[in-house]
Protein backbone atom coordinates (compact mmCIF):
# COMPACT_ATOMS: atom_id res chain seq x y z
CA UNK A 1 0.00 0.00 0.00
CA UNK A 2 1.68 3.07 -1.13
CA UNK A 3 -1.28 5.42 -0.19
CA UNK A 4 -4.40 5.50 1.81
CA UNK A 5 -6.52 7.86 -0.03
CA UNK A 6 -9.37 5.97 -0.58
CA UNK A 7 -11.24 2.04 -0.35
CA UNK A 8 -9.51 1.33 -3.71
CA UNK A 9 -6.44 1.15 -2.32
CA UNK A 10 -7.43 -1.76 -0.24
CA UNK A 11 -6.57 -4.56 -2.26
CA UNK A 12 -8.20 -7.37 -0.17
CA UNK A 13 -10.44 -5.97 2.56
CA UNK A 14 -11.08 -9.26 4.58
CA UNK A 15 -7.35 -9.83 4.93
CA UNK A 16 -6.67 -5.76 6.52
CA UNK A 17 -9.60 -7.06 8.46
CA UNK A 18 -7.99 -10.00 9.83
CA UNK A 19 -4.92 -7.82 10.18
CA UNK A 20 -6.72 -5.40 12.01
CA UNK A 21 -8.38 -7.69 14.28
CA UNK A 22 -5.22 -9.56 14.97
CA UNK A 23 -3.08 -6.08 15.74
CA UNK A 24 -6.34 -5.26 18.39
CA UNK A 25 -5.85 -8.87 20.22
CA UNK A 26 -2.02 -9.02 20.53
CA UNK A 27 0.15 -5.92 19.13
CA UNK A 28 3.70 -7.43 18.39
CA UNK A 29 6.95 -6.37 20.13
CA UNK A 30 8.13 -5.30 16.87
CA UNK A 31 7.97 -1.65 15.86
CA UNK A 32 8.06 -1.00 12.51
CA UNK A 33 7.62 2.59 12.35
CA UNK A 34 10.76 2.94 14.40
CA UNK A 35 13.37 5.92 13.30
CA UNK A 36 9.75 7.11 11.27
CA UNK A 37 7.59 9.95 11.79
CA UNK A 38 3.79 10.78 10.74
CA UNK A 39 2.82 14.00 10.21
CA UNK A 40 -0.75 15.03 10.86
CA UNK A 41 -2.37 18.08 9.24
CA UNK A 42 -5.73 19.06 10.00
CA UNK A 43 -7.71 21.88 8.54
CA UNK A 44 -10.87 21.00 10.11
CA UNK A 45 -11.65 19.69 13.88
CA UNK A 46 -11.27 15.96 15.05
CA UNK A 47 -11.26 13.87 18.10
CA UNK A 48 -11.32 10.57 17.59
CA UNK A 49 -9.44 10.78 14.08
CA UNK A 50 -6.64 12.65 15.47
CA UNK A 51 -6.05 10.79 18.54
CA UNK A 52 -6.59 7.13 17.52
CA UNK A 53 -4.63 7.62 14.86
CA UNK A 54 -1.97 8.91 17.13
CA UNK A 55 -2.11 6.14 18.89
CA UNK A 56 -1.60 3.86 16.36
CA UNK A 57 1.48 5.17 14.98
CA UNK A 58 2.74 5.46 18.08
CA UNK A 59 2.54 1.46 18.89
CA UNK A 60 3.95 1.26 15.63
CA UNK A 61 6.80 3.05 17.29
CA UNK A 62 6.73 6.29 15.33
CA UNK A 63 6.94 9.82 16.41
CA UNK A 64 4.02 12.06 15.64
CA UNK A 65 3.68 15.71 14.75
CA UNK A 66 0.40 17.35 14.77
CA UNK A 67 -0.46 20.95 13.40
CA UNK A 68 -3.56 22.33 13.16
CA UNK A 69 -3.55 23.60 9.47
CA UNK A 70 -6.04 26.17 9.27
CA UNK A 71 -4.87 27.88 12.94
CA UNK A 72 -1.18 27.19 12.99
CA UNK A 73 0.15 27.23 9.45
CA UNK A 74 0.21 30.26 6.84
CA UNK A 75 -2.58 30.15 4.58
CA UNK A 76 -1.58 27.11 1.45
CA UNK A 77 -2.76 28.08 -2.11
CA UNK A 78 -3.61 24.96 -3.42
CA UNK A 79 -4.09 26.65 -7.10
CA UNK A 80 -1.53 26.36 -10.24
CA UNK A 81 -0.38 29.70 -11.74
CA UNK A 82 -1.96 31.34 -8.81
CA UNK A 83 -0.77 35.50 -8.27
CA UNK A 84 -0.23 35.23 -4.19
CA UNK A 85 -0.98 38.97 -3.62
CA UNK A 86 -3.97 38.51 -0.95
CA UNK A 87 -4.30 35.83 2.37
CA UNK A 88 -2.65 33.04 0.88
CA UNK A 89 0.90 33.29 1.79
CA UNK A 90 2.53 29.62 0.81
CA UNK A 91 1.81 28.06 -1.64
CA UNK A 92 1.03 23.88 -1.51
CA UNK A 93 4.01 23.01 -3.47
CA UNK A 94 6.63 24.27 -1.65
CA UNK A 95 4.72 23.21 1.62
CA UNK A 96 4.30 19.48 0.29
CA UNK A 97 8.08 18.83 -0.30
CA UNK A 98 9.14 20.95 2.76
CA UNK A 99 6.83 18.43 5.13
CA UNK A 100 8.10 15.58 2.55
CA UNK A 101 11.49 16.06 4.55
CA UNK A 102 10.33 16.26 8.13
CA UNK A 103 8.06 13.63 7.75
CA UNK A 104 7.49 9.66 6.24
CA UNK A 105 3.95 9.94 5.91
CA UNK A 106 1.99 12.70 5.90
CA UNK A 107 -2.24 12.42 6.93
CA UNK A 108 -4.57 15.01 6.05
CA UNK A 109 -7.70 16.09 7.06
CA UNK A 110 -10.07 18.39 4.94
CA UNK A 111 -13.48 18.77 4.62
CA UNK A 112 -15.63 19.86 1.58
CA UNK A 113 -16.82 23.71 0.76
CA UNK A 114 -20.37 22.62 -0.03
CA UNK A 115 -20.65 25.00 -2.20
CA UNK A 116 -18.96 23.96 -5.39
CA UNK A 117 -19.68 19.83 -6.09
CA UNK A 118 -16.86 19.92 -8.98
CA UNK A 119 -14.36 21.60 -6.44
CA UNK A 120 -14.69 19.53 -4.01
CA UNK A 121 -15.34 16.47 -5.94
CA UNK A 122 -11.98 17.17 -7.24
CA UNK A 123 -10.54 16.49 -3.45
CA UNK A 124 -8.46 19.43 -4.81
CA UNK A 125 -6.27 19.37 -1.45
CA UNK A 126 -5.87 15.66 -0.96
CA UNK A 127 -4.50 15.55 -4.21
CA UNK A 128 -2.55 18.23 -3.89
CA UNK A 129 -0.77 16.84 -1.53
CA UNK A 130 -0.25 13.35 -3.37
CA UNK A 131 0.91 15.33 -6.29
CA UNK A 132 3.80 17.50 -4.90
CA UNK A 133 4.65 15.49 -1.51
CA UNK A 134 6.99 12.47 -2.05
CA UNK A 135 6.07 11.01 0.99
CA UNK A 136 2.63 8.45 1.17
CA UNK A 137 -0.53 10.46 1.74
CA UNK A 138 -3.35 9.68 4.29
CA UNK A 139 -6.59 10.51 4.09
CA UNK A 140 -8.13 11.59 8.01
CA UNK A 141 -11.05 12.27 5.81
CA UNK A 142 -12.26 14.40 2.78
CA UNK A 143 -14.30 16.01 0.61
CA UNK A 144 -16.00 13.06 -0.07
CA UNK A 145 -14.77 10.07 1.49
CA UNK A 146 -13.61 8.66 5.10
CA UNK A 147 -12.01 5.62 4.50
CA UNK A 148 -10.57 4.65 7.94
CA UNK A 149 -13.97 4.96 9.22
CA UNK A 150 -14.87 3.13 6.65
CA UNK A 151 -12.37 0.43 7.44
CA UNK A 152 -13.43 0.57 11.11
CA UNK A 153 -16.70 -0.09 10.27
CA UNK A 154 -16.06 -3.11 8.60
CA UNK A 155 -13.88 -4.27 11.12
CA UNK A 156 -16.73 -3.60 13.96
CA UNK A 157 -19.69 -5.13 11.71
CA UNK A 158 -17.59 -8.41 11.65
CA UNK A 159 -16.86 -8.59 15.54
CA UNK A 160 -20.34 -8.10 16.13
CA UNK A 161 -21.96 -9.92 13.39
CA UNK A 162 -23.67 -13.65 13.74
CA UNK A 163 -25.45 -14.04 10.95
CA UNK A 164 -24.40 -16.13 7.90
CA UNK A 165 -25.16 -13.04 5.38
CA UNK A 166 -26.09 -10.11 7.54
CA UNK A 167 -28.55 -6.93 6.81
CA UNK A 168 -26.88 -3.71 7.05
CA UNK A 169 -29.05 -0.82 6.66
CA UNK A 170 -27.26 2.87 6.22
CA UNK A 171 -29.62 5.55 7.90
CA UNK A 172 -29.98 9.09 6.96
CA UNK A 173 -30.72 11.09 10.39
CA UNK A 174 -31.80 14.57 11.08
CA UNK A 175 -28.98 17.11 11.75
CA UNK A 176 -29.18 20.99 12.20
CA UNK A 177 -25.74 21.97 10.36
CA UNK A 178 -25.10 21.09 6.65
CA UNK A 179 -22.67 17.80 6.88
CA UNK A 180 -20.39 16.37 3.94
CA UNK A 181 -21.81 12.67 2.36
CA UNK A 182 -18.00 11.54 2.99
CA UNK A 183 -18.51 9.11 6.10
CA UNK A 184 -21.91 7.99 4.32
CA UNK A 185 -19.74 7.54 0.28
CA UNK A 186 -16.96 5.34 2.31
CA UNK A 187 -19.12 3.04 4.10
CA UNK A 188 -21.39 2.46 0.95
CA UNK A 189 -18.37 1.62 -1.12
CA UNK A 190 -17.37 -1.02 1.95
CA UNK A 191 -20.34 -2.78 2.34
CA UNK A 192 -20.23 -3.06 -1.12
CA UNK A 193 -17.12 -5.04 -0.58
CA UNK A 194 -18.63 -7.50 1.80
CA UNK A 195 -21.14 -9.91 2.22
CA UNK A 196 -23.95 -8.26 3.51
CA UNK A 197 -27.42 -7.14 2.03
CA UNK A 198 -26.88 -3.59 2.07
CA UNK A 199 -29.90 -0.88 2.08
CA UNK A 200 -29.88 2.68 1.85
CA UNK A 201 -32.83 4.45 3.70
CA UNK A 202 -32.87 8.86 3.40
CA UNK A 203 -35.63 11.15 2.61
CA UNK A 204 -36.50 12.07 -0.75
CA UNK A 205 -33.74 14.46 -2.15
CA UNK A 206 -30.73 13.03 -0.10
CA UNK A 207 -29.78 10.27 -2.38
CA UNK A 208 -25.96 9.93 -2.54
CA UNK A 209 -24.05 10.70 -5.45
CA UNK A 210 -25.32 7.46 -8.47
CA UNK A 211 -21.58 6.39 -8.49
CA UNK A 212 -21.72 6.01 -4.68
CA UNK A 213 -24.51 3.82 -4.83
CA UNK A 214 -23.63 1.98 -7.41
CA UNK A 215 -27.12 0.06 -8.04
CA UNK A 216 -27.47 -0.05 -4.22
CA UNK A 217 -31.04 -0.05 -3.26
CA UNK A 218 -32.33 3.05 -1.48
CA UNK A 219 -35.51 2.75 0.63
CA UNK A 220 -37.38 5.87 1.64
CA UNK A 221 -39.60 4.23 3.62
CA UNK A 222 -37.44 4.35 6.97
CA UNK A 223 -39.43 0.91 8.76
CA UNK A 224 -39.80 -0.78 5.37
CA UNK A 225 -35.66 -0.54 5.40
CA UNK A 226 -35.49 -1.40 9.18
CA UNK A 227 -37.43 -4.32 8.59
CA UNK A 228 -34.96 -7.59 9.96
CA UNK A 229 -31.58 -5.55 10.00
CA UNK A 230 -28.88 -6.75 11.71
CA UNK A 231 -27.00 -3.43 12.09
CA UNK A 232 -28.06 -0.11 11.43
CA UNK A 233 -25.66 2.68 10.74
CA UNK A 234 -26.39 6.12 11.66
CA UNK A 235 -25.61 9.12 9.94
CA UNK A 236 -26.86 12.68 8.43
CA UNK A 237 -25.48 14.23 5.12
CA UNK A 238 -26.76 17.10 3.13
CA UNK A 239 -28.17 16.82 -0.15
CA UNK A 240 -26.20 15.71 -3.33
CA UNK A 241 -28.87 16.76 -5.55
CA UNK A 242 -28.87 20.06 -4.22
CA UNK A 243 -25.96 20.50 -3.38
CA UNK A 244 -24.86 21.22 0.47
CA UNK A 245 -28.11 21.94 1.09
CA UNK A 246 -30.45 20.96 4.35
CA UNK A 247 -33.89 20.26 2.32
CA UNK A 248 -35.97 19.81 5.62
CA UNK A 249 -35.26 18.82 9.07
CA UNK A 250 -37.15 15.26 9.13
CA UNK A 251 -37.56 14.85 13.01
CA UNK A 252 -39.54 11.73 12.66
CA UNK A 253 -36.33 9.93 11.24
CA UNK A 254 -34.48 10.31 14.65
CA UNK A 255 -33.45 6.81 15.63
CA UNK A 256 -35.45 5.62 18.70
CA UNK A 257 -35.95 2.68 20.64
CA UNK A 258 -39.78 2.49 18.80
CA UNK A 259 -37.78 2.36 15.42
CA UNK A 260 -35.71 -0.81 16.01
CA UNK A 261 -38.67 -2.88 16.92
CA UNK A 262 -38.44 -4.67 13.31
CA UNK A 263 -35.05 -5.15 13.62
CA UNK A 264 -33.35 -8.24 14.08
CA UNK A 265 -32.35 -6.68 17.62
CA UNK A 266 -29.80 -4.69 15.49
CA UNK A 267 -26.26 -3.11 16.84
CA UNK A 268 -26.57 0.44 16.61
CA UNK A 269 -23.51 2.29 14.73
CA UNK A 270 -22.14 5.97 14.22
CA UNK A 271 -19.27 6.91 13.53
CA UNK A 272 -19.24 10.29 16.27
CA UNK A 273 -19.72 12.61 17.58
CA UNK A 274 -23.75 12.18 17.39
CA UNK A 275 -26.33 14.70 18.42
CA UNK A 276 -28.41 12.71 21.47
CA UNK A 277 -31.93 13.10 20.85
CA UNK A 278 -31.96 14.75 17.17
CA UNK A 279 -29.90 12.23 15.82
CA UNK A 280 -29.93 9.32 17.91
CA UNK A 281 -32.08 9.10 21.21
CA UNK A 282 -30.94 8.43 24.44
CA UNK A 283 -32.98 5.00 24.88
CA UNK A 284 -30.66 3.81 22.07
CA UNK A 285 -27.05 4.88 22.74
CA UNK A 286 -27.83 4.43 26.07
CA UNK A 287 -28.94 0.65 25.25
CA UNK A 288 -27.06 -2.96 24.85
CA UNK A 289 -28.28 -1.76 21.08
CA UNK A 290 -25.64 0.82 20.83
CA UNK A 291 -21.78 -0.35 19.66
CA UNK A 292 -20.99 3.57 19.18
CA UNK A 293 -18.16 3.32 22.04
CA UNK A 294 -16.71 -0.34 20.67
CA UNK A 295 -16.93 1.22 17.00
CA UNK A 296 -14.37 4.31 18.39
CA UNK A 297 -12.16 1.98 20.07
CA UNK A 298 -11.74 0.24 16.67
CA UNK A 299 -10.07 3.43 14.98
CA UNK A 300 -6.80 2.63 16.60
CA UNK A 301 -6.44 -0.62 14.96
CA UNK A 302 -8.01 -0.06 11.61
CA UNK A 303 -4.99 2.87 11.52
CA UNK A 304 -2.58 0.69 12.76
CA UNK A 305 -3.17 -1.83 10.15
CA UNK A 306 -3.15 1.03 7.44
CA UNK A 307 0.01 2.38 8.90
CA UNK A 308 1.65 -0.69 9.13
CA UNK A 309 0.94 -1.58 5.40
CA UNK A 310 2.28 1.53 4.36
CA UNK A 311 5.79 1.47 6.54
CA UNK A 312 6.49 -2.40 5.03
CA UNK A 313 5.48 -1.30 1.46
CA UNK A 314 7.86 1.69 1.69
CA UNK A 315 11.01 -0.61 3.24
CA UNK A 316 10.45 -3.33 0.40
Amino acid sequence: MKNYITLSDIDHVETIIREARSLKSKNPSSKPGKGKTLGMLFFNNSLRTRLSTEKAAKLLGMEVMVMNADKDGWALEFEDGAVMNSDKAEHIKEAAAVLSQYCDIIAVRAFPGLKDKEKDESEHVLNSFKKYASVPIVNLESATGHPLQALTDAITIQEFNKAVRPKVVLSWAPHPKALPQSVANSFTEMMQRLEVDFVITNPEGYDLAPHVRNGVKVEHDQEKAFKDADFVYVKNWSSYEDYGQVLNVEKNWTIDQAKLKNTNNAKVMHCLPVRRNVVIADDVLDSENSIVIHQANNRTFAAQAVLKRILECRKE
